[in-house]
């Protein structure tokens, strides 16, 4: 999604943050959050990670409705260091990348309005912080998630955000993780929306390949639908080995020279655990 703000609003502050105002919020925006936790609440043991049901206990705070900042971040503090901060929107890269390099997770300061319970176009605080807070209390992928962030900073300097994009989105946003022998959901894009957190397990439409770096950052993706590929970690420990033992520089020139790939697209040197058929694809576009 394209920023068109070069400077914060009004009101926010240099680093883009603002205050919550958590006061400020209606009893039907309260309502929307819990109806929006009860149910992804009741979906997602089974399908979700172990480390994001864990984490889900961070959200379980001392009253109902959207979760108050300073509370959320005195016991995400507590788990792993990290903060959650109100951000009016959007923001420019530099500024999101800084902020996950020092630990702090920003998150929209609004709420999707009741007819909107199953598509939102721009994240709101409950894809922020129900999607991602939770996998922020595991030790482990809290610590990929600082590695990316300073990684991004890295990135500008190449001109390759575009590639590290991608693997943002295929993992945080919408990464599968092997557990015990079966898949399992951990991405924010999923583990927040109701429709996903099925079609992305029990769908015979999308691929799901194994992890690899260049063939992930290879791979254009989908912002409006659901995805055609999903990628599986072997774990997070793992995806943090990868992410921190890896040369960058030498890679993004690498990819420079390699065609992007479809998000439909399998190859013969994938790990192809489901070959989709795509079925779900070719529906939305014969419609």
């Amino acid at each position: 999604m394209e920023i068109t703000l070069d400077r914060p609003p009004e009101g926010a502050a240099a680093d883009w943050t603002t205050d919550q105002d958590w006061d400020r919020f209606t009893a039907q925006e309260h309502a929307v959050w819990d109806i929006l936790f009860e149910r992804q609440a009741k979906l997602l043991p089974g399908r979700a990670s172990q480390a994001w049901l864990r984490g889900l206990d961070v959200l379980r705070l001392s009253r109902p409705g959207i979760p108050n900042f300073e509370e959320l971040s005195e016991r995400l503090m507590a788990a792993t260091g990290w903060r959650v901060v109100a951000v009016p929107g959007l923001v420019p890269d530099d500024v999101f990348f800084d902020h996950l390099a020092n630990r702090r997770f920003v998150a929209g300061n609004f709420i999707r309005r009741p007819d909107q319970l199953d598509y939102l176009q721009e994240p709101d605080v409950f894809h922020d912080v129900f999607g991602h807070v939770p996998m922020l209390a595991d030790p482990v992928f809290a610590d990929y998630m600082q590695a990316y962030g300073r990684g991004g900073l890295r990135s500008l300097g190449f001109g390759a955000l575009h590639k590290l994009a991608r693997l943002y989105w295929y993992t945080v946003e919408f990464g599968l993780v092997r557990e015990d022998g079966d898949l399992r959901i951990y991405g924010s894009g999923i583990v927040s929306s109701h429709g996903e957190s099925i079609f992305a397990l029990d769908d015979a439409s999308p691929n799901r390949i194994g992890f690899d770096l260049k063939r992930v950052m290879r791979t254009e993706y989908r912002i409006d639908d659901y995805q055609q590929t999903y990628f599986v970690i072997p774990s997070f420990d793992d995806l943090l080995r990868m992410t921190l033992d890896t040369d960058f520089a030498p890679l993004y020139a690498e990819l420079e020279t390699l065609d992007d790939l479809e998000p439909e697209s399998v190859l013969a040197s994938d790990d192809v655990i489901t070959h989709g058929t795509q079925a779900y694809a070719r529906a939305k576009k014969g419609a």
